[in-house]
C-alpha cells in the first residue's frame, strides 16, 4: 500500500497528528545543525560549550572587587579589602577616646604658647584606627620618633614630629623672625641641638597627654627613647591594632603636624572606662532606677506565715478528716516559731499574746540556704 493511499484511509485526527509529528521533527533537525555549527566554530577554544559563554571581567571590575577602586578615595572599602578590614577595633567603640584628646588639644594649646611665648594653634584632624605595620611603612621621613612608656599601664606607644615641625620648634625657641617660613634642610640627620629642642617639646606634650587621662585613669607618660629610623621603634606587632591621633600644630605661617599612636594593647586596662558615653558613667547601673526600685520595694505587701507545727499523716486519714477533728502537734509553747514568705524560712522567734491576737517575736534571721539560692 502506498503512502498515499495509507494517508487516504487515516481519519482526519490522525492526519492531524502526523503532521505535528512531521513538524516538530523539522525544528529538531535545525536545532541540532545550529547547535554543530557552533560546536565548529568553537572547537579550537579550550572548554567549549557553555564557557565560551562566559563573559571577562574587565579591570574596573576587578578592581572593584578586591576592592582597589581609586575613585573612592578615602571613603569605605568593599570586596576583599573590606573582609581583611573587617577585623580592625574601630576607635569609635571606645566614646572616651574623642573626649580625651580633645582636652589634650586644649591642654597643648596652652603650654605650647606658654613654652614659645608665640601664638600656637592646635587641631585635631582625625582619630582613626590603622595596624601598626601599615602605620610604620607610612610615616615620611625624616621625621622624629618617639618611644614613650605608660607607667601604670605598663606598655608604650609612639609620637611622631614630622619635619617641618622641628624646624619650625628649632626656629621659635632660637628667636626666629614672627611670620616668617621656616627653612627646612632635607636630607641629612637632626643635630644634637634640634634634637634637644624638640624633647622639650615632646615632655611637654606627654605631660599634657598625661594630664588630659587623669579624669579617667591616672598615668604618667614618660619618654624612653628618640629615633629617626622606623625599624628601631617597633613596640607591637605588625598586624595590631592601634588608635592614631594626628594633631596640627600652627605657629604663624610656621607649623607642622604630629601623631600618637597608642596600641590597644596599651588601652587594655582602662577599656572599661573608655567604653562610656560620658565622664563618670556606671555600668551597668541607672542610680535614678534604683532608688525608684527601692522605694517601691518598701511599699510592696509581703505575706508571712507562722508555722505552729508540722506533722505528717496518710493522704487517707487526711480525706477522713471533719469539722471539729483535733490534730496534736509536737510543738511547746517555750518553742520558737518559724515565720515563712511562700516555702522560704525567713524568721524565726517565740509565741505569745497581745490584745487577744496569738503574736510571734522576730528574734533570728535563718540565712537562706545554698539550694536556695540557686
Amino acid at each position: 500500500m502506498s503512502d498515499d493511499e495509507e494517508a487516504a484511509q487515516m481519519s482526519a485526527e490522525e492526519q492531524a497528528m502526523m503532521d505535528e509529528w512531521e513538524t516538530m521533527a523539522e525544528d529538531g533537525g535545525d536545532d541540532a545543525a545550529a547547535e554543530a555549527s557552533a560546536d565548529d566554530e568553537g572547537g579550537g577554544e579550550e572548554g567549549g560549550g557553555d564557557e565560551t559563554d562566559a563573559r571577562i571581567l574587565n579591570q574596573d571590575e576587578i578592581d572593584s572587587l578586591l576592592g582597589f577602586d581609586e575613585d573612592d578615595g578615602e571613603g569605605e572599602t568593599s570586596g576583599v579589602m573590606a573582609l581583611i578590614n573587617s577585623a580592625m577595633v574601630n576607635y569609635e567603640r571606645l566614646p572616651m577616646l574623642d573626649i580625651v584628646f580633645d582636652r589634650l588639644v586644649r591642654l597643648m594649646s596652652t603650654s605650647l604658647r606658654n613654652l614659645t611665648s608665640d601664638n600656637v594653634e592646635v587641631s585635631l584632624d582625625q582619630v582613626s584606627t590603622v595596624r601598626f605595620g601599615d602605620y610604620m611603612n607610612s610615616i615620611p621621613l625624616p621625621a622624629m620618633i618617639s618611644v614613650f612608656k605608660a607607667e601604670e599601664w605598663d606598655d608604650n606607644g609612639l609620637m611622631v614630629t614630622d619635619s617641618a615641625l622641628i624646624y619650625s620648634v628649632v626656629d621659635v625657641l632660637l628667636g626666629g623672625r614672627r611670620g616668617s617660613a621656616s627653612i627646612r634642610v632635607e636630607g641629612r640627620p637632626y643635630t644634637t641641638i634640634e634634637s634637644k629642642l624638640v624633647e622639650r617639646l615632646i615632655h611637654v606634650t606627654l605631660g599634657d597627654l598625661s594630664s588630659a587621662f587623669d579624669p579617667l585613669s591616672p598615668v604618667s607618660f614618660n619618654l624612653d627613647r628618640l629615633e629617626t629610623n622606623p625599624r628601631f621603634a617597633t613596640i607591637t606587632q605588625t598586624g595590631n591594632a592601634c588608635v592614631l591621633a594626628r594633631l596640627r600644630v600652627d605657629m604663624g605661617e610656621r607649623g607642622g603636624r604630629m601623631e600618637i599612636l597608642i596600641p590597644y594593647a596599651t588601652l587594655e586596662p582602662i577599656r572599661e572606662l573608655l567604653l562610656q558615653m560620658f565622664m563618670g558613667e556606671k555600668f551597668g547601673r541607672d542610680s535614678i532606677w534604683e532608688n525608684h526600685l527601692t522605694q517601691e520595694l518598701y511599699k510592696t505587701d509581703v505575706q508571712l506565715q507562722a508555722v505552729l507545727g508540722e506533722v505528717s499523716v496518710p493522704l487517707g486519714t487526711m480525706l477522713n478528716w471533719k469539722v471539729g477533728d483535733q490534730i496534736m502537734l509536737n510543738t511547746l509553747t517555750s518553742d520558737k516559731l518559724e515565720l515563712r514568705c511562700g516555702q522560704f524560712p525567713m524568721f524565726e522567734g517565740p509565741v505569745g499574746q497581745k490584745q487577744d491576737y496569738i503574736a510571734v517575736k522576730i528574734e533570728n534571721y535563718i540565712e537562706p540556704k545554698e539550694e536556695d539560692k540557686q
